[in-house]
């Protein structure tokens, strides 16, 4: 069998579903926006998916699953027009709220959601995608974000497919399989014809941070869904075994990036 004759979107999709994994609904952004929007818009990761950026003869960038505006604020400063895109009205609140703080004028709110139909979505010279492409469907997804391109489309995609560590999930006693991982949009993309740049960043882990058990746990729970009494107390027993470095291992995003290419 040939490169070209595996359906990479398909095997996307089947591992996805194999992985048995029920997306958050915007409800649950919405009750986390205020949290996060505090926090979002300096942090190592910003300072390097933002230093990987080329916004040469840019003016305009749409910034698709925005949250409170973690990359396209820092960068509105040196654009025109900046469209912040997201599924979750007070992610999209959060946002301008930043914006307002900023005293930034020229940033606009988007309520879509992946699925949704784009037509009304205005083409940029430059499309980013930060941590948002664990979607249903990542090959449409792209044509989606390379649509939407005039110059340049930049993402981060998940390396390994977990959120968090395997030690914990083992502790908890979970069998939960991998997401599917960043090589799936690599691969699409070369089936498009498209040949991508690739590196990686490395992050605080959503385990970082936590300065008692109860926060780690409330932690490990928003990655995994709620936590029995039995597994809560698997959990303590695992917690109070490690030193406290290893509470927070880094996550790894790969950076993908590419030019505009046409249809």
């Amino acid at each position: 069998m040939s490169l070209a004759a595996i359906d990479f979107g398909r095997l996307y999709r089947d591992h996805l579903a194999a992985a048995k994994r029920n997306p958050k609904p915007a409800s649950v952004w919405d009750a986390r926006a205020a949290e996060l929007g505090r926090k979002a818009l300096k942090s190592r990761y910003v300072d390097e998916f933002i230093g990987r950026m080329d916004l040469a003869g840019a003016r305009t960038l749409l910034d698709v699953g925005c949250g409170p505006g973690t990359i396209c604020l820092p960068l509105a400063g040196r654009l025109e027009r900046v469209i912040g895109l997201d599924f979750s009205r007070g992610m999209l609140d959060a946002l301008q709220e930043n914006a307002a703080g900023l005293e930034l004028d020229n940033v606009e709110a988007l309520q879509l959601a992946w699925e949704d139909d784009w037509a009304a979505v205005p083409a940029c010279d430059i499309v980013v995608a930060s941590r948002s492409t664990t979607v249903a469907d990542l090959e449409v997804a792209l044509h989606k974000l390379n649509d939407k391109a005039k110059r340049r489309v930049y993402l981060t995609h998940l390396v390994g497919g977990r959120f968090i560590d395997d030690a914990v999930i083992e502790a908890v006693g979970r069998d939960l399989p991998a997401l599917p991982d960043y090589i799936y949009a690599v691969n699409i993309l070369h089936g498009m014809g498209i040949h991508p740049r690739l590196d990686y960043i490395a992050s605080e882990g959503r385990l970082t941070g936590a300065t008692d058990f109860d926060e780690f746990a409330a932690h490990v729970a928003w990655a995994l869904g709620e936590l029995s009494a039995a597994e809560r107390e698997r959990l303590h027993a695992w917690y109070l075994r490690q030193p406290a470095p290893s509470l927070g291992a880094p996550m790894r995003w790969a950076f993908i990036s590419w030019d505009k290419q046409p249809d």
